[in-house]
């Protein structure tokens, strides 16, 4: 079973190490290209509050329905009662995403305005947030249909096309930056349509394999579909069960329109940077692990559903850990390389993303750990408890954003915007705790033998790793005296002998390869 999921992992990490690095790319160009301003601000705003309800819906609440009731009619149904379901689930979903899309570009103004308060007295950017959100919240309805045929192609083992599919985001955007923007009064409109355009190419990417494995037809509505029905009962509480980190980030926007210009471009760059690691590894791993979780659980058999946890959740340590380690010590470092030219983006924008980077990273093991334990859940049916923990999550979270964020506001400190990464990191870990201890409750994930000595070895090998990279001079002064390609080959040259000095460490500590993966 380690074999097989490995193999499949490594495909999905594969096509979103693809999709990660193409999407630093269109951050790169933005940050060239756009920098750090009230307009990127804006931009960042009409982006995030579609994109928040894309992660509910497609990555969120719907796969973690879709795909556990889809595997179930998989293994105990024919194939056209599969076919009628997918064709049942897209045409309402489709339905119901046309109404809210309809909803959402009327009442822009009204979105606007509950969601940046701190553009109320700023009317010329209100109005260019609230414009460029009617353009952008249709991305909800096309991305979510396309997220249907994401649950199909990996409930049927087809991964690699639709871990590949964001990177036709990001494709769509550079090119509306690079291309597009120079004919827009104002340019950063362009990335608007960029987005618009990027749902509709996403979701025909992936309908001639949902064609080739025989499931393709014309949705239609299907209310009283049993199978539709019980998909709606798990995804009602699980919006809010797989949601706590995409509403704080929500929190974040609102608090941070009343902060100085760039607050919202320096936490969305660093957000960017712990996604990547979050992507590659983290969301990869929960996405293989789900279809394997719910088929486990179709089948009871309860000990292979904890193994497999269990390998998740090592994998995860391993990977997770030095990632962190690395994303702290490098941080000066992959920013001024990345984003800073001096003129879009400068070097006090380097130093304010560095702030937002480092207490982002505090949180990295929290956010993957979020994505790999929730199928633990979803796959047994239990959209109730992870609902619990992720409204206590949220509840802590606004309390500690309420308390620290305006303390660093009123006490003049310039980079108050850190209170609210830092509350969005403990939130996470918080929730990761919980997710943890009521699968350990509930008796359905126990440790093999050797966990924390596994535990041990990897801290072992993240000081090794630290103390190398200290050697790292970094000031963003001395840092731009290196060209471009300078710069780059730096970092990878520190990347690499980061990432060789730990694992040289757990090799000498004799951390068991062959044994982590093959776990069974």
């Amino acid at each position: 079973m380690g074999s097989r999921l490995l193999k499949s992992t490594a495909v999905v990490s594969a096509m979103t190490l693809i999709s990660r690095i193409s999407g630093l790319a269109r951050d790169v160009v933005f940050a060239r290209v756009f920098g750090a301003s009230g307009v990127t601000d804006a931009f960042f705003i009409a982006f995030k509050l579609p994109n928040f309800l894309r992660r509910l819906f497609a990555e969120g609440a719907f796969s973690q329905a879709f795909v556990p009731v889809l595997s179930e009619y998989k293994t105990q149904r024919e194939q056209e009662e599969v076919r009628q379901l997918v064709r049942n689930v897209a045409g309402t979903l489709g339905l119901f995403l046309f109404a809210l899309t309809v909803i959402g570009v009327l009442a822009a103004p009204v979105v606007i305005w509950v969601f940046a308060p701190g553009y109320h007295d700023s009317p010329e950017q209100f109005a260019l947030t609230t414009h460029m959100l009617k353009i952008t919240f249709p991305y909800i309805m096309f991305i979510s249909l396309a997220a249907v045929a994401t649950g199909v192609l990996n409930s049927y083992g087809q991964f690699a096309v639709p871990a590949f599919t964001p990177v036709l985001l990001n494709i769509c955007m550079i090119v509306a930056a690079v291309w597009v923007s120079p004919y827009f009064e104002q340019p950063i409109i362009a990335l608007a349509w960029g987005v618009f355009a990027a749902g509709i190419v996403q979701l025909l990417f992936q309908l001639p394999a949902v064609y080739k494995i025989g499931l393709l037809g014309i949705p239609r509505w299907g209310w009283s579909d049993p199978g539709v029905r019980k998909i709606t009962k798990i995804m009602i509480p699980a919006i809010i069960g797989s949601s706590a980190q995409q509403i704080n980030l929500v929190l974040d926007i609102m608090i941070s329109t009343f902060l100085i210009t760039g607050s919202i471009s320096w936490l969305y760059y660093a957000d960017r940077l712990v996604e990547f690691p979050l992507g590659v590894f983290g969301i990869a791993i929960a996405t293989v692990i789900l279809p394997s979780l719910s088929a486990k659980f179709a089948s009871s058999d309860s000990e292979k559903f904890s193994a497999t946890l269990e390998w998740a959740v090592r994998l995860t340590l391993v990977v997770g850990a030095p990632a962190t380690v690395g994303l702290v010590m490098l941080s000066g470092p992959m920013i001024a390389t990345m984003f800073e030219d001096g003129v879009n983006f400068t070097a006090e924008h380097t130093l304010m993303t560095q702030y937002a980077l480092v207490t982002y990273s505090i949180g990295l093991l929290g956010y993957m750990y979020v994505k790999v334990l929730a199928p633990g859940y979803f796959a047994r049916l239990d959209t109730i408890t992870p609902m619990k923990f992720s409204l206590i999550t949220i509840g802590v979270k606004m309390v500690l954003t309420a308390t620290i964020a305006p303390l660093l506001l009123y006490s003049g400190y310039t980079a108050a915007h850190i209170g609210l990464a830092f509350s969005t990191a403990l939130a996470a870990l918080l929730n990761a705790y919980l997710l943890y201890r009521g699968l350990r409750r509930d008796k359905v994930y126990y440790h093999l033998p050797g966990i924390k000595v596994l535990v041990l070895k990897v801290i072992l090998g993240c000081i090794a790793m630290a103390a190398v990279l200290s050697f790292v001079n970094f000031s963003s002064v001395t840092w731009q005296v290196h060209n471009l390609f300078m710069q780059i080959l730096l970092v990878l040259m520190w990347v690499s002998a980061g990432a060789f000095t730990y694992f040289v460490a757990l090799f000498l500590l004799r951390v068991n390869f062959k044994a982590l993966i093959k776990h069974d």
